[in-house]
């Protein structure tokens, strides 16, 4: 992974971490979901740059190595479309292609939309496309699910509040590889739900959780909460 350089970019008074490797013409860019960050897609870059791609992946603002907006609270996917564009602009980069997952794909569906132009093809994995609107999907969602746990204002920053940062990352982990949809009892909250004897999953490994650790020790929650989950 040697290979893979950094840069920040200014764009609009936040600095933001850049990871790239390759030199081709075409180039893809690499969005990620939560708890991830830019790490999560370097094997796909070095498999991409391998193949002759130029391969980008950003850490959207709050998260990793970029730096946070003054008011997380005000945070909107908007800001991840003008912020993946201003990249673009700042690398000289016309058009790419857009690789997405999880929370990940709404700003490359939405970028896509707005800036159809600047895009070659769009690949996500874990959301399907829906139609720009105001969301509807927690009125079918169970009573305790992490979505609706995490969308109340002050609930996740307490659960969270417990743990380092280290252990709050691993909770996630161990929880979102399993099959089981993570459900909360009414006086439960998320990380009430992990067993600290259960091991990570077997393509998580503890190098990788100390990554993800200190970089969330660095960055907090704050803007991660507001966007995907407020």
């Amino acid at each position: 992974m040697d290979q893979i350089q950094h840069r920040y970019i200014d764009v609009r008074g936040l600095k933001l971490h850049v990871a790239e490797i390759g030199t081709g013409p075409s180039v893809i860019l690499f969005l990620h979901g939560f708890p991830e960050i830019w790490y999560s897609w370097r094997y796909q870059m070095v498999a991409a740059a391998n193949d002759g791609f130029r391969a980008i992946a950003p850490d959207f603002r709050g998260y990793g190595l970029s730096e946070g907006p003054r008011q997380p609270e005000k945070a909107c996917f908007g800001d991840l479309v003008d912020d993946t564009l201003a990249i673009l602009d700042s690398l000289a980069i016309s058009k790419v292609f857009l690789v997405a997952k999880d929370f990940g794909a709404r700003p490359a569906y939405l970028f896509a939309l707005f800036h159809r132009e600047r895009v070659s093809g769009v690949i996500t994995m874990g959301v399907p496309y829906v139609p720009p609107s105001p969301p509807t999907y927690d009125k079918y969602l169970p009573e305790g699910f992490y979505i609706l746990r995490w969308q109340e204002p002050g609930r996740a920053e307490a659960d969270f509040g417990r743990h380092d940062a280290k252990t709050v990352v691993r909770n996630i982990y161990i929880l979102f590889s399993r099959s089981e949809i993570p459900i909360t009892k009414e006086n439960q909250d998320i990380m009430d739900l992990v067993d600290p004897s259960v091991p990570l999953p077997h393509w998580f490994t503890e190098e990788d959780l100390a990554i993800y650790g200190a970089l969330y020790e660095k960055s907090g929650f704050k803007t991660a909460l507001q966007v995907p989950y407020r």
